[in-house]
């Protein structure tokens, strides 16, 4: 090992990092770039840089105060600043870091001093130049000695090894997501006289009593959904709608925010003469009406109809459920193990994330939902092979003489 190489590649390794930390620090502060930089903040209207355009000496100065507060930041902060993709890349580089350390620390305090006291490199080379670093290396470590076979014994891989999984233990220690603790239950029988609420509550109250938690049965809510949809359209189509956002139940969080958000800013134009229309044709002809009368009254109608539909869900369940334990043993225990003596029915799965759940798919029986894996299987297949096709022609050509070899009957077609 040359010691210039090495403080070579040190040099040009700092040096792009720190011009790549000088580019990032003067371009984020760019009024140009916040669609770039900050997307969600332009969305939610929270940046005030996209409407400073005054020419500013310090935009072009870079500065290191962006990394120290990045590095304060939460996991909530970084979740609801950069999404959930920034999240997962934030852990992903930082478990990077605390795998790296362990093993560094390992390194320096193990199998460098090993590696350094051998004298293999004496034995095998008279005149050894830049010895001070090879030594470092597991070539210098004397052949058959006990220092050699330390190295390659399961005692030093359970040290490593056992650093890596109190790192994992951590991590997952640190996550609490409700799905962990919830499995998806399948195909549930249907009994006479009882709901599959009650079903599964006195299976799993039987059968799994001390780690059993609750249950969440799905239901069919196309008409509730088609509903909420219809709300929603109607509040997209006027600019002038005055409501109770806390007594209509939406699919999500996002969109009542998103709601009220849009009502404040409408009703600032209360006044205006756009409030009214005409009745008749096209809004051409007939009286005028206040579109906030007419919105707020057709909303109060839908509101009814949708309350009246959540009290019809209870007949109809659809036969999978949601099923929560205490802990995330007691949901794996019931995860792996078959839970009737039919195998189609009490089908446990993992409880998808929010954002993954079709619910259209949990009435789906159990043999279409086999038919389905079967299709995509087969069709996953077809894709492999089609790609290995043209993969195999070209690495053929580019090695015409190791087929010859291979394939002596073709040494004749190979040859044309």
């Amino acid at each position: 090992m040359i010691l210039s190489a090495l403080l070579t590649s040190v040099g040009i390794n700092l040096g792009l990092c720190l011009l790549f930390f000088t580019l990032y620090s003067i371009l984020r502060k760019q009024p140009g770039n916040v669609y770039v930089y900050a997307p969600r903040l332009v969305d939610k209207e929270k940046s005030e840089e996209q409407d400073s355009d005054d020419f500013d000496l310090e935009r072009l100065l870079p500065t290191a105060g962006w990394v120290r507060n990045a590095w304060q930041l939460s996991e909530d902060e970084i979740l609801s600043i950069s999404g959930l993709d920034g999240l997962v890349f934030i852990r992903i580089f930082t478990f990077s870091l605390k795998v790296f350390t362990v093993a560094g620390v390992i390194g320096i305090l193990i199998l460098l001093p090993v590696n350094y006291f051998g004298n293999q490199l004496n034995d095998d080379f008279d005149n050894l130049p830049n010895k001070s670093l090879d030594s470092f290396s597991i070539s210098n470590v004397n052949d058959g000695s006990n220092r050699e076979r330390m190295l390659l014994s399961e005692e030093n891989e359970g040290i490593v090894n056992g650093g890596l999984d109190i790192l994992k233990w951590k991590e997952e220690n640190i996550i609490a997501n409700p799905n962990q603790f919830t499995i998806l239950v399948r195909s549930i029988p249907s009994s006479s006289g009882r709901s599959f609420s009650e079903t599964v509550e006195s299976f799993f109250t039987e059968y799994h009593p001390s780690t059993y938690l609750s249950h969440s049965v799905v239901c069919r809510t196309r008409k509730i959904r088609d509903l909420i949809v219809s709300i929603l359209g109607e509040v997209q189509t006027t600019s002038l709608i005055s409501v109770h956002c806390d007594h209509i139940h939406f699919r999500t969080i996002s969109d009542v925010e998103k709601l009220c958000r849009k009502l404040g800013r409408l009703k600032l134009n209360t006044h205006s003469e756009q409030n009214f229309k005409r009745d008749g044709f096209l809004g051409l002809f007939g009286r005028k009406v206040n579109l906030l009368d007419h919105y707020e009254k057709k909303l109060e109608d839908m509101e009814e109809n949708l309350r009246m539909e959540r009290n019809l869900l209870a007949g109809e369940e659809v036969p999978a459920a949601f099923v929560s334990f205490k802990s995330r043993f007691g949901a794996a225990v019931a995860l792996h193990i078959q839970q009737g003596v039919n195998p189609t029915e009490w089908v446990t799965e993992r409880a998808p994330d929010p954002q993954d759940v079709h619910w259209p798919f949990f009435s789906a029986s159990f043999i279409k939902r086999w038919i389905f894996k079967l299709v995509v299987f087969a069709a996953s297949l077809a894709l492999i092979v089609l790609f290995l096709i043209p993969v195999v022609i070209v690495q053929g050509l580019a090695n015409l003489d190791q087929l010859e070899i291979w394939f002596p009957f073709l040494k004749g077609i190979l040859s044309l």
